[in-house]
């Protein structure tokens, strides 16, 4: 009986000290027993980010949001008589980059080169009055649209031969080549002068060197205000309002995604409207 009671006493201490062996490998991690997670998966959680948000924190860490415009382009960028970079554009990116937390670098560029200073990373973006078209959206990204105006066809005052866009056939027309309006003066058979934006296109018709622009009808309406006595006229308006927008590369959806909550706020607190009227004397985004 003796032999029998020490040979139970043995086993049971075994048994006592397998179990607690396997409660010490059990609690390695403060005493839960949590599913382990593999490096990989590990690494590719901590990997996930918003499409583009490296970007966008690389300009949050540089302060500035470098910005493409012409400083040619009255009234949406150009120099007051100060000599200050100013106009509709201009403190519309002003009051969005201040909105992000961000100082506005301005980057003044030709407008047949500013898409390009794009592609170059010379800035982040364009504010300038730029149509968003399908050719565009191909390889570039905008922001939502915060202007709508009309493409007009100008001439000078005592030319009468020139009535409709139809009439553009076999004419000189000044336009930049890259830009949108440039399409509807070669569609209807014209003639390029190639510009280097509105100012250059006006001097040309003035002096009549060219016979004819299709340009912005804002831009228009804005120099006939400052200059009453210029000798030119609308004849056509194109049917189709068209939307402007800040322009973007592709992969920058978290820039983006900021910049349409800063013009959405402008707009819902009237600072845009207060903007739009101090240059249009209307609401210019619809």
């Amino acid at each position: 009986m003796k032999r029998i009671s020490t040979l139970t006493l043995l086993i049971s201490l075994t048994v006592l000290l397998l179990a607690a062996c396997g409660t010490k490998n059990d609690n390695n991690t403060g005493g839960s027993k949590e599913p382990a997670v593999s490096p990989t998966a590990e690494a590719s959680n901590s990997a996930e980010q918003a499409p583009g948000q490296e970007a966008w924190d690389s300009i949050k860490a540089s302060g500035k949001l470098r910005i493409g415009t012409e400083g040619t382009y009255a009234p949406f960028t150009f120099h007051d008589e100060s000599g200050k970079l100013t106009g509709f554009d201009i403190e519309i990116a002003e009051e969005v980059t201040k909105r992000l937390g961000l100082k506005a670098e301005f980057i003044e560029t030709s407008w047949d080169s500013i898409i390009a200073g794009l592609d170059a990373k010379r800035f982040d973006t364009i504010f300038n009055q730029v149509g968003i078209t399908d050719e565009r959206k191909e390889k570039y990204d905008f922001s939502d649209d915060y202007i709508v105006s009309k493409a007009v066809l100008i001439v000078a005052e005592d030319n009468n031969d020139i009535k409709t866009f139809a009439d553009l056939k076999g004419k000189k027309a000044g336009q930049s080549l890259t830009s949108n309006l440039a399409d509807i003066a070669r569609e209807n058979g014209a003639e390029i002068v190639t510009t280097d934006g509105f100012s250059q296109a006006i001097d040309l018709l003035a002096s009549k060197r060219i016979d004819a622009t299709v340009n912005d009808g804002l831009s228009f309406l804005d120099l006939k205000k400052q200059k009453p006595e210029l000798p030119l006229k609308i004849v056509a308006e194109a049917p189709d309002a068209a939307k402007n927008a800040a322009l973007f590369r592709k992969g920058n959806e978290a820039l983006i995604e900021a910049v349409n909550g800063a013009l959405a706020e402008i707009k819902s607190d009237g600072t845009y409207l207060k903007i739009s009227e101090k240059y249009f004397g209307a609401d210019v985004s619809k």
